[in-house]
């Protein structure tokens, strides 16, 4: 089995890279100056352990694969890019290579199915960091992070199971789920405070990010759409991730702060708040706290604006003045 990582930026680079360090065949998949970078010096893999530098091979787009029978094709872009992907992936990709999403969200493996039947999702539980082309960190040790996958919506199967044994051999904790939506649906609401982060730093007290999770709940449940508690979650996680300072460095922000920081224009606070405000506008809720962190973080995003741009008590004067209808 290879493993074709698309998109190896901060997950997709750990994930990659971790993989080839144990052994695995890997090819990474990056766009621009960090394709390049990859391309011609390697991957260099940081964490609190030390620095490898690693000669993975990488494309810089799907049509440069040589395509093989036992590949297994791993999502690592944000949801925005997940579109433009998989129509440059179903144009040379064999039809019956699977699709893992490792991905923020569940739309994503909703879209995958519409060009490839044997999709995977990942509940993706990994500090990491990528700000600097060729250079990805993983920000926690002796685990790297936590990946259990399942096929989606639901079920497992052989492959499942194989492909959680190689990531547990590879510094991760993955286990094969029957259920990895209840699983992805938890973390989406632990992802609505991203944008919070985002816009007000990693300073920011959490009132926000609570109000946005609450609404979450409170609109997944009126939809009908089942999540893991709080509760399992916590146990699953117990104390298995450690993230340590880096070079002495600690950890800047999660991944929409890195989108900030790096000034790409973009943001998944639509295929994260956005999701919520999706499901409410269909059922008849209003989602005002997540309408309102969707649009600030795209703002933000289309302004280039760096990270912490706001204060949460600026986000509240809104909410008060302004509340935004679902």
């Amino acid at each position: 089995m290879r493993f074709v990582v698309f998109g190896a930026g901060a997950i997709g680079g750990v994930i990659g890279g971790r993989l080839f360090e144990h052994g695995n065949e890997v090819v990474l998949i990056a766009r621009g100056a960090h394709g390049e970078a990859l391309r011609s010096n390697g991957l260099r893999l940081e964490s609190p352990d030390g620095v490898a530098v690693l000669p993975v091979p990488a494309c810089l787009g799907p049509a440069d694969v040589e395509w093989r029978s036992d590949d297994v094709v791993v999502l690592a872009m944000k949801s925005q890019d997940t579109v433009a992907a998989l129509q440059a992936l179903s144009a040379v990709a064999p039809a019956h290579v699977p699709i893992v999403s490792a991905q923020n969200g569940v739309d994503n493996e909703r879209v995958a199915l519409r060009s490839f039947k044997d999709v995977y999702g990942i509940c993706v539980m990994l500090p990491a960091t990528h700000l600097e082309p060729g250079v990805v960190q993983a920000n926690s040790a002796p685990v790297s992070g936590l990946l259990d996958i399942g096929r989606w919506p639901s079920g497992s199967d052989d492959l499942a199971a194989e492909i959680a044994a190689v990531l547990a051999k590879s510094s991760f904790d993955s286990v094969a789920r029957e259920d990895i939506s209840l699983w992805k649906y938890r973390k989406l609401l632990m992802n609505l405070g991203n944008a919070v982060q985002a816009l007000c730093g990693r300073s920011a007290g959490g009132e926000v990010a609570s109000m946005a999770r609450e609404e979450g709940e409170e609109c997944l449940a009126l939809a009908g759409v089942s999540f893991l508690s709080s509760e399992d979650d916590a146990e699953r996680r117990g104390d298995l991730l450690t993230s340590r300072p880096i070079s002495g460095r600690e950890r800047g922000g999660g991944s929409s702060w890195q989108s900030l920081a790096r000034s790409t224009g973009t943001i998944e606070a639509d295929y994260l708040n956005g999701e919520i405000v999706l499901l409410g506008r269909l059922h008849g809720f209003p989602t005002p706290v997540n309408s309102l962190l969707q649009r600030l973080a795209g703002e933000a995003a289309r302004e280039r604006r760096p990270p912490g741009s706001m204060t949460e008590e600026e986000i509240l004067s809104l909410l008060r003045s302004q509340p935004v209808a679902g």
